[in-house]
C-alpha cells in the first residue's frame, strides 16, 4: 500500500463542482418530480430522440443537477447520498413535505460512523441530524443540518449565506457570543457591537480564532 503523496499548498485554477448527474428512467416524471419541490428550472434540451438535458438547481444552491437521455450509462435510481446541506433541519423537513417528497423522520449520529438514532441531535451540533428521501427512481438524498463549517472548509476571503435563514442563525450565535462578551467587560454596553458581530460571523465562518 502506498500513503498519499502531499504536495504544497500552492494557488492553482479554481474547480468548482457546479452539476451532479442523476440516472431516471422517466425523464419527464423526473421533471414533474422535481418541479414540485420548487427547484429552478434552468434547461431542457433534447436533440432528437437519442438525446435529453434537464437541468434544476435546489433553492439556495451553486450546483445543479443533470438527467435526461443519452447522459450516462448507470442505472436508474443508482445515486445515492446525496447531500443537500440546510441551516434548519426541522424547516427544511417540513417545507419538503409540504411539496409532496416522502421525507424520514429526523435522526442524528452520536459521531463519524456511529449508527443512527432517532430526532434531531440534543445539542444542535453542526453535521450530526440527518433526514432522507428519494425520487420516484430511488435516487437517494440526505438533508444534512450545517450550522457552523469545520476550520478549513471554507474560503477564508469569502463569507457567504445561502439563504435568510441561515444568516439569521449566523446572527443569533455571534448574538449569544457577544452577551458573554459584555459581561466579561462588567456588562458595559458596546457601541461598536455591528463589528464586532461582523467579526464574529468572518472569523466563525472561515474557521480561524473567535473574538474574545
Amino acid at each position: 500500500m502506498t500513503s498519499a503523496i502531499k504536495t504544497p499548498n500552492i494557488q492553482t485554477v479554481d474547480l468548482k463542482l457546479e452539476v451532479v448527474v442523476i440516472p431516471v428512467s422517466d425523464v419527464d416524471r423526473a421533471k414533474r418530480f422535481y418541479d414540485s419541490l420548487g427547484w429552478r428550472l434552468d434547461a431542457d434540451f433534447a436533440v432528437g430522440d437519442t438525446f435529453r438535458v434537464v437541468q434544476f438547481t435546489p433553492p439556495g444552491s451553486p450546483s445543479s443537477i443533470h438527467f435526461g437521455t443519452g447522459l450516462t450509462s448507470a442505472a436508474p435510481g443508482s445515486a445515492s447520498g446525496l447531500y443537500l446541506v440546510v441551516s434548519d433541519i426541522e424547516a427544511a423537513r417540513a417545507e419538503l413535505i409540504d411539496h409532496g417528497a416522502d421525507v424520514s423522520e429526523i435522526f442524528h449520529r452520536a459521531g463519524p460512523g456511529q449508527p443512527p438514532l432517532s430526532g434531531r441531535d440534543p445539542e444542535r451540533r453542526s453535521y450530526r441530524s440527518y433526514a432522507s428521501f428519494s425520487d420516484p427512481d430511488g435516487n437517494g438524498w440526505l438533508l444534512q443540518e450545517v450550522t457552523e463549517r469545520l476550520p478549513g472548509r471554507m474560503d477564508t476571503d469569502v463569507t457567504t449565506f445561502t439563504s435568510s435563514i441561515e444568516l439569521a442563525v449566523a446572527l443569533r450565535r455571534a448574538a449569544a457570543a457577544h452577551g458573554e462578551h459584555e459581561k466579561r467587560t462588567d456588562g458595559k454596553h458596546d457601541e461598536n457591537w455591528p463589528d464586532w458581530y461582523a467579526d464574529y460571523i468572518v472569523r466563525e465562518q472561515a474557521g480561524k480564532p473567535l473574538p474574545s
